[in-house]
């Protein structure tokens, strides 16, 4: 089991000066990864929960940890496709993987705001054969071929983009989603699946067998299908264990959750602290709030 950190980037702890700490501190203390996420616009009504109301951009925050870093991993849990052409997310992908020396992990979602959907002139239906095509197309561009592209949803001429990323053949593909199909499409088709922020994690390892079990169907090896959790923290006082939320309570009760989770088939869980309604809302306190993340951060260091 790997434990990685979210970034700051919701909310009152969300500056340039407690991003570029929060990430060289945790490389320093032995955290795994460093995760963003994504939120492009904020709609009057219905407004969204606190958290999703003021959020930095995922990749352009993951390439300012990167240049305060030399090792910890840059993930981001997820870019929402359907807002974004592929060829456009493959150079910034590709272009982010050099500048890391190879150590991005790419999670994608289908998105679920309708707000969004018409803010981005992105298009709500069948999701799910154009998550598929995105997925060819990236890895099309990453390999370098120039081959052309024909689909029901993109286009590609014959040509390339270059520089190639650092890894190969590009960067882990992560898929987004809690529907039965969409954890089928991680299993078939990603190098693995990542669960979303209101996931109940007493229960994701129904997620996990079903995301493994269609990895096995379509011939490849279960095993090396990684599972990545989103671990919205809410640290304090221990709490009685009849209806605790994991990852809530004590940091004993916290680490408990995270050996748990590892029994359940989770390979690597991210302690996200801008879901914490002292951290990463916008009318939190930025100073409470640094103080309050950083004490979190070092108890619950790996």
């Amino acid at each position: 089991m790997h434990v990685g950190l979210g970034l700051p980037v919701a909310g009152a702890w969300a500056s340039a000066d407690r991003l570029a700490a929060v990430a060289a501190r945790a490389e320093q203390l032995g955290y795994h990864s460093l995760w963003t996420f994504q939120r492009v616009f904020v709609p009057v009504d219905p407004q969204p929960e606190p958290v999703y109301r003021s959020v930095l951009d995922p990749l352009i925050a993951l390439a300012y940890a990167a240049a305060c870093t030399r090792t910890i991993r840059l993930g981001v849990a997820i870019v929402n496709l359907p807002f974004v052409p592929p060829v456009y997310l493959a150079k910034q992908a590709a272009t982010l993987d050099v500048l890391s020396g190879g150590r991005l992990d790419l999670g994608l979602g289908s998105g679920w705001s309708a707000p969004e959907f018409v803010a981005a002139g992105a298009d709500m239906a069948r999701r799910g054969p154009r998550t598929a095509e995105y997925v060819r197309v990236l890895r099309t561009l990453w390999s370098g071929s120039g081959v052309p592209h024909e689909g029901e949803f993109y286009r590609l001429p014959a040509g390339y983009q270059h520089p190639l990323p650092v890894q190969r053949p590009g960067p882990p593909i992560l898929l987004g989603g809690s529907a039965p199909a969409a954890l089928r499409r991680a299993g078939r088709l990603a190098d693995g699946w990542v669960s979303r922020s209101k996931a109940n994690l007493a229960e994701i390892g129904d997620s996990v067998a079903l995301v493994r079990a269609a990895a096995a169907e379509a011939g490849r090896d279960p095993a090396a299908i990684r599972v990545v959790s989103r671990g919205p923290v809410q640290a304090g006082d221990a709490l009685p264990e009849a209806g605790r939320r994991p990852l809530t309570g004590s940091y004993a009760q916290i680490r408990a959750d995270v050996d748990r989770l590892a029994e359940a088939g989770v390979t690597e869980v991210f302690h996200d602290l801008n879901w914490d309604p002292a951290i990463g809302v916008p009318d939190a306190d930025p100073a409470a709030a640094a103080r309050r993340a950083d004490e979190i951060i070092e108890a619950l260091a790996p």
